[in-house]
């Protein structure tokens, strides 16, 4: 049964067993002892504790643990022994002379460098952890934030949140990559007095520090290292491929907010009139939750390379990973809400039916043109399916999207049905929408002219908007299809030349009491050529089978000879 003691050590409450504190109290006294004379003695000490609770803080799985005589044997280890370290006034007199350390040259640990900071400290920092010049650094931030249009700000903001500071002497010198022992926090402190000698700046701590100890081992353990090694450079190598990745998309989908999702710099976006035309929500909204949606996730894979590069990365917290989380789930919601709700606007179709009387004669040729847009040919915007126009100030949306087909006339009169076409997210809302599209044609020297594109009101969005037509003619009636009309016939008109939609463009046909038109100038050689052909075809099909039949029989004949 061993005895327990209560100790602060640099403001950090920890529980030691009796025999491990009779052995740190002395290694202290002996450490404050080789300082008698030094000056800044009460600085070098408070850092030395400060480090030694760090290391103890290390160790310990949790706060009710105990520290025994092995952790302070570590501490030793690692810290050296005092008398490795004294130095006397006489020394710089001579010759440097080299002691034994215990301690190796450490990994370089990021922080932010307050001692040079402009802003954070980050820039300064850095140039340690990478080993170049911190004016390099602070040019390449600048290039970033000016290339990515204010990204590099973003990734300044982030390293100065998530990169702990270089408060104490201990992590001063951990970021410069040098052993944190009782040479180095002496040399450190040293270092920040004015009055210090030059004489005390060039003595060289780290051969009056070294002693290095060879430790025997077996070749397996030789080996471990050396796998354990290798993983280590793989880990590091998967951590800068997810850091670049994450790094790339967070570019992207920040240029695309702030430039193309908020804010028209770089002109009217094609993608942003699509998705106001078709989607019945802001552009700014959606970018924002597409933003979160996706540059969350590839935050934190952002800041899992980050972490997998450095191993003293401050964690982000609780509080800041559930609010994360719960913007990521609310955006993931928003969008498949709007997704749900563009899916409802196209569920309903509706159609308003118009249908007047043509005065014209049944007696006089018919012939039917189509015809384009004349003032609208300045297309804001350009879609397989819509475009966008601007007609006296006003967005249009225009689209050529209308065929027209004949049928007989129950009557002696000519008349023309117009049935506009739209989708909605109800039949009221799909029917009101087909009733506002605009559709116009007119009759003038025996010539209907058509016109063959259709518009309606920008705030109407699309709603995949079309125009259908039946001209109804009466028996005996003579029509005829002009060359603008071959993009725009219907593929069903019953005629018997059995042309199919373009085919009937160029001709002039007759309603028959059947409603049948019947061309009047088709040439007579196509009705001849599709017969002849089809006699050939059967003569064709009779000869083989012929054939194939006196092949048979020859067989069977010689079969039966042998």
């Amino acid at each position: 049964m061993n005895k327990t003691i209560n100790i602060n050590l640099a403001n950090t409450f920890f529980h030691i067993d009796e025999d491990a504190y009779i052995k740190l109290q002395r290694y202290l006294d002996a450490i404050k002892r080789s300082f008698t004379d030094s000056q800044g003695k009460a600085e070098i000490i408070a850092d030395i504790e400060a480090r030694i609770a760090e290391l103890f803080s290390e160790r310990l799985q949790h706060e009710r643990q105990v520290i025994t005589s092995k952790e302070v044997d570590e501490i030793i280890t690692i810290m050296g022994q005092p008398e490795d370290y004294l130095v006397d006034e006489e020394i710089f007199d001579d010759a440097p002379k080299s002691h034994k350390s215990t301690s190796a040259k450490s990994h370089k640990q990021l922080f932010r460098d307050i001692d040079r900071k402009y802003i954070g400290g980050v820039c300064a920092g850095l140039s340690y952890y990478l080993g170049i010049d911190v004016l390099w650094v602070r040019l390449l931030f600048i290039l970033v934030t000016v290339l990515s249009s204010g990204f590099g700000i973003f990734i300044y903001i982030l390293f100065w949140i998530l990169v702990p500071e270089a408060a104490t002497t201990a992590q001063k010198i951990a970021m410069t990559g040098e052993p944190v022992n009782i040479s180095n926090i002496e040399k450190k402190i040293r270092e920040g007095f004015d009055d210090v000698t030059e004489k005390v700046k060039s003595v060289d701590y780290d051969k009056m520090g070294a002693s290095v100890k060879k430790n025997s081992k077996s070749f397996f353990d030789s080996l471990v290292s050396v796998l354990m090694f290798l993983l280590k450079v793989l880990a590091k190598f998967i951590g800068i491929i997810v850091l670049i990745v994450a790094a790339i998309v967070l570019i992207s989908l920040f240029v695309g907010l702030f430039t193309a999702g908020t804010i028209d710099i770089w002109g009217a976006q094609p993608w942003r009139e699509f998705i106001d035309i078709t989607v019945n929500a802001p552009v700014w909204l959606i970018s924002l939750l597409t933003f979160f949606a996706v540059g969350i996730p590839f935050f934190f894979l952002f800041y899992l390379g980050l972490k997998i590069l450095l191993n003293n990365l401050n964690s982000i917290g609780n509080f800041a990973k559930f609010t994360l989380l719960g913007v990521w789930l609310l955006s993931i919601i928003g969008l498949i809400s709007l997704g749900i709700k563009t899916a409802t606007d196209y569920s309903f179709n509706a159609l308003s039916t118009e249908t007047e009387s043509i005065a014209h004669s049944p007696l006089d040729t018919l012939e039917i043109r189509t015809v384009e847009a004349i003032g609208l040919k300045n297309r804001y915007y350009r879609d397989s399916d819509f475009d966008i126009v601007i007609n006296d100030g006003e967005k249009m949306i225009y689209r050529e999207d209308m065929e027209f087909r004949v049928e007989q006339s129950p009557d002696e009169e000519i008349r023309i049905e117009i049935e506009k076409k739209s989708q909605g997210r109800n039949y009221d809302d799909a029917f009101e929408r087909a009733d506002d599209i605009e559709y116009s044609y007119k009759l003038e020297n025996n010539v209907l002219y058509l016109n063959n594109y259709l518009t309606t009101d920008y705030k109407n969005k699309f709603r995949d908007q079309e125009i259908e037509i039946t001209i109804y003619i009466p028996e005996n009636a003579i029509v005829r299809f002009h060359n603008s009309t071959y993009y725009n016939i219907d593929g069903h008109i019953k005629n018997n030349m059995n042309y199919y939609s373009s085919g009937l463009a160029n001709h002039v046909w007759k309603m028959d009491n059947l409603g049948v038109l019947n061309c009047l100038d088709c040439p007579v050689e196509d009705w001849n050529d599709e017969n002849d052909a089809a006699n050939k075809e059967a003569d064709t099909l009779q000869k083989t089978d012929s054939i194939v039949k006196d092949s048979v029989k020859i067989d069977s004949v010689t079969l039966k000879n042998q």
